[in-house]
């Protein structure tokens, strides 16, 4: 039993504990049919194939050395295939994008995202804050134009405890909930850590002893997508039937 997850970038009611601690685990086993012929063959076969991203991005190995090639496959097995144009100008954006997580982490100076203080994430402490270097990656997108959901995806695959994992579908949800100061919607997703910290704390343990090391912030975006997309029961149902075949 896990506790109760007070996300109002989610919706209204809390989330429970068990139904969220399952929803993780239909994602990262969750299985749908999928039949697959080859070109060469008249006939094809059904395949069980991942239901959603962990495996094609949660479970893949972290590069060595700098941002590179490997972390802009790593993001398009979240957020699909880029146009070859886009890979080129992300490729050509990496560098700079390097110097950024660079500082983000120094500013860190070793602590978790949930671990920094809120001035961290106030226009009123900037310059130098890691929610205005945070920022900075999102504008240095705008002006290379490259997708900047596979850059942070990049960033967040590197820094999982650290960068949060921020695309169209659940930036949109946190919006409503900045509040005046805020440096970015990173900010709400700080806010929503520290007050459930007890709770994302117990989720996070429970997720690990299942064996999958997925960090509170990853948990947080997970949670946030699945109930904005719809995909919550879903998910959570594919968790409870795979606990029950592992049982």
């Amino acid at each position: 039993m896990t506790a109760p997850l007070h996300l109002p970038s989610a919706g209204p009611a809390p989330i429970p504990g068990d139904a969220a601690l399952a929803a993780v685990l239909g994602y990262a086993r969750g299985r749908r049919p999928l039949y697959y012929r080859a070109p060469n063959a008249r006939t094809g076969r059904w395949a069980q194939v991942p239901a959603f991203g962990y495996e094609r991005f949660d479970a893949r190995p972290v590069p060595d050395g700098p941002l590179g090639e490997a972390d802009i496959l790593t993001a398009e097995g979240l957020h699909g295939r880029l146009r070859r144009d886009a890979w080129t100008a992300m490729a050509a954006a990496l560098p700079a994008v390097q110097t950024l997580a660079d500082d983000v982490v120094d500013r860190a100076a070793g602590r978790a995202f949930w671990e920094l203080p809120e001035d961290e994430f106030s226009v009123l402490a900037e310059p130098g804050t890691v929610g205005a270097l945070l920022r900075q990656v999102a504008d240095l997108c705008a002006e290379r134009e490259v997708s900047r959901q596979h850059v942070v995806a990049a960033l967040h695959a590197r820094h999982p405890a650290l960068v949060p994992l921020l695309h169209d579908t659940t930036r949109w949800p946190l919006l409503p909930h900045v509040r005046e100061g805020d440096s970015g919607v990173e900010a709400v997703i700080h806010r929503e850590l520290l007050h459930a910290a007890d709770a994302f704390a117990a989720l996070e343990d429970a997720v690990r002893a299942e064996g999958f090391a997925l960090t509170r912030l990853r948990l947080h975006d997970l949670l946030l997508w699945l109930s904005t997309t719809l995909r919550f029961a879903h998910a959570a149902a594919d968790g409870a039937t795979t606990a029950h075949r592992a049982d």
